[in-house]
């Protein structure tokens, strides 16, 4: 794959147009209308999301989850990043001479079109933190305010991925119309079992617009080639994965197996 990947058949020119290096033909790039037309894009957004989210947020007792909603049907992105900027003025105004603050901020959208922040906060220099609803709410200012609490949730990442890829069922009416066409889930939610569609909300987000922003104290991940038995030996030892998959891939004599683990090591 490192070999295959190691020339770009095609340069690109402007949004419209690349040419294709080996022929010397200029082509037009096939623009998508929505998101679920590029799946794979998506899918590598929300995967670079996953790591970035399990890289800074382990679930102590200095970190929240906070859901900020608008009491309107509320349809512009514009706005919302607006909204979110001044918010995050006034909440670290609050705290200021007690804690910097950190953060990764996800959008989500409503089937109604409307528009709300899944907001992670660290508090760098406190051991732990408490707000009150009522205050975070008023340092919103738009409507309502959720603070979900991250201390028992292993893979923050597939957590958070939950309430911004799939829809909830909400009766059997729906179930019998989608069923045979998309895959539903069945989760705990607040201690009660719900049935959601997986990757149901994927449609809802609009070509070319950022998912997620982060501020400066929110790293991405080291990358570090390793043999599969060295990472076991030196770093995760005995240790059960918190998520495990695997791929096969068979082509004609060819066949392989991709394993791919995942470790909270905060939590070792």
């Amino acid at each position: 794959m490192e070999k295959m990947n190691d020339k770009c058949p095609i340069k690109k020119l402007n949004k419209d147009n690349y040419l294709v290096l080996d022929t010397g033909e200029i082509k037009e790039f096939e623009h998508i209308k929505t998101r679920k037309d590029s799946i794979c894009s998506l899918k590598q957004t929300f995967k670079k999301l996953r790591y970035l989210i399990n890289n800074n947020f382990s679930g102590k007792p200095n970190e929240l989850h906070v859901v900020l909603t608008y009491a309107e049907n509320m349809t512009d992105t514009k706005r919302l990043y607006r909204d979110f900027k001044n918010f995050m003025d006034r909440l670290k105004y609050n705290f200021k001479g007690q804690s910097s603050i950190d953060y990764i901020s996800v959008i989500e959208p409503q089937k109604r079109g409307a528009w709300h922040s899944h907001l992670l906060l660290r508090f760098n220099d406190l051991d732990t933190v408490y707000i009150e609803n009522k205050k975070l709410a008023e340092l919103w200012g738009h409507g309502f305010v959720k603070i979900r609490s991250l201390k028992d949730v292993d893979n923050i990442g597939a957590y958070l991925s939950a309430y911004l890829t799939d829809v909830e069922l909400i009766n059997d009416d729906i179930l019998r119309t989608i069923s045979d066409k998309k895959e539903v889930t069945i989760k705990k939610v607040d201690g009660k079992e719900k049935m959601f569609i997986k990757g149901g909300r994927l449609h809802m987000y609009p070509p070319g617009m950022n998912l997620f922003r982060k501020s400066k104290g929110i790293v991405y991940p080291e990358r570090t080639k390793m043999k599969y038995a060295q990472v076991k030996k030196e770093i995760v030892g005995n240790r059960d994965p918190h998520y495990s998959r695997s791929i096969s891939i068979k082509d004609n004599d060819f066949e392989n197996t991709i394993i791919h683990e995942q470790y909270n090591m905060k939590r070792m």
